[in-house]
């Protein structure tokens, strides 16, 4: 039997007051539907899903309009609800990081009689996880040769291309027609002269018709999604052919295939905690995925590009246009690389690693789905 909660036990359990589910149930955003023994309204267990989705957005400060939209998309149910609810959460968590951090180097400073500028004062309430590294972005993140190779490749004969979170620009072809679209600020200033043009807009919601692009492509940007399976959906919406360069975190032991992962970052389990496997992901494109192999000397600084010259970890620019370093903290940051400095002076590493160093190219969990 369906078990019905009253009013005030559903304020006691959900920390809000019984006026609030009131207000709620008067504009229609969450009205119990059942009725106790005794004739008094009361949540159904639908009821209380619903509830439960409202009361996350309106935690990260969505208005009540638009949580309305929101819990009312026929095309949304209650797991989307939740890895969108999980993405925002950890961009909140990110940014909590990125504050934390700036606060932690003034901190520093100040304790050896330096004052910061307003100006990095005041940076530190604006910082969002791309504003946090997007600067870093230029010095690391460039485009690979043979990565991009094989990404244009996979758009075929397409004209018109969608590049979703498309950040700085990397890996857009040249020689087709590419619409970009990138929701931070950041990323869209440090696009170079003569880019293609740059939409502001998310991938769960891309601003266009159904079928209005050839090929629509996302290369390493899915794992910054809040839900990245409906950004998926709607880049197969937009367009007849799809291409994402992104993680597959699925497979059996996929966190041993790193020695940074096993060995000195454990934490990076974590962030993909509810992350959708590739079959999921190739599910929502309808696609295949193919393997990538990491050369040796990737020219793309993302995090596993150094995986046979593990000396460039140590190095604070390469880590900081790689936003793993952010989300997992300062703390687990600064134990992997002491410990990885430490196994490099020791000989350490080059011991546990020594089949890596024959290696020109290396499988990490790179894959590239076609659709």
């Amino acid at each position: 039997m369906e078990e019905h909660l009253t009013v005030g036990r559903v304020a006691a359990l959900a920390g809000v007051s019984v006026r609030t589910l009131h207000h709620y149930d008067e504009i229609g955003l969450v009205r119990p539907s059942a009725r106790t023994a005794a004739g008094y309204r009361a949540y159904s267990a639908g009821d209380v899903e619903r509830l439960r989705e409202v009361l996350g957005y309106r935690r990260l400060g969505f208005g009540l309009r638009e949580i309305a939209d929101l819990v009312d998309d026929p095309a949304t149910d209650a797991v989307a609800h939740l890895r969108r609810l999980r993405g925002l959460l950890l961009e909140q968590r990110d940014r909590a990081a990125a504050m934390v951090t700036a606060i932690d180097k003034e901190l520093e400073a100040r304790a050896m009689g330096i004052r910061t500028t307003p100006e990095d004062q005041l940076k530190v309430f604006g910082a969002q996880l791309y504003e946090a590294i997007g600067s870093a972005y230029p010095a690391t993140r460039r485009t690979d040769p043979r990565i991009a190779a094989r990404i244009w490749d996979a758009l075929g004969d397409a004209r018109t291309v969608l590049n979703v979170g498309a950040g700085t620009g990397s890996y857009e072809p040249p020689d087709r027609e590419v619409t970009a679209v990138e929701p931070s600020a950041v990323m869209r200033a440090q696009r170079p002269a003569g880019a293609a043009p740059c939409v502001a807009a998310s991938a769960e919601r891309l601003p266009f018709a159904d079928q209005s692009f050839d090929a629509a492509m996302a290369v390493s940007t899915v794992h910054h999604w809040p839900d990245p399976v409906a950004g998926l959906r709607e880049m197969r919406r937009v367009a007849r052919r799809v291409v994402v360069f992104t993680y597959d975190a699925s497979s059996t032991g996929w966190l041993q295939r790193f020695w940074l992962t096993r060995d000195y970052l454990p934490q990076f389990a974590d962030l993909l905690v509810g992350w959708p496997s590739l079959a999921d992901m190739t599910r929502a494109i309808g696609g295949r995925a193919e393997p990538i192999l990491i050369p040796w000397d990737c020219a793309d600084g993302f995090f596993e590009a150094h995986w046979r010259r593990p000396e460039a970890y140590l190095d604070e620019r390469v880590r900081r246009a790689v936003s793993v370093w952010t989300r997992v903290g300062p703390q687990a940051e600064q134990r992997a690389v002491d410990s990885l400095r430490d196994d490099l002076s020791s000989g350490r590493w080059a011991e546990n690693n020594r089949d890596l160093i024959a290696l020109d190219a290396a499988e990490l969990g790179l894959r590239l789905l076609v659709a």
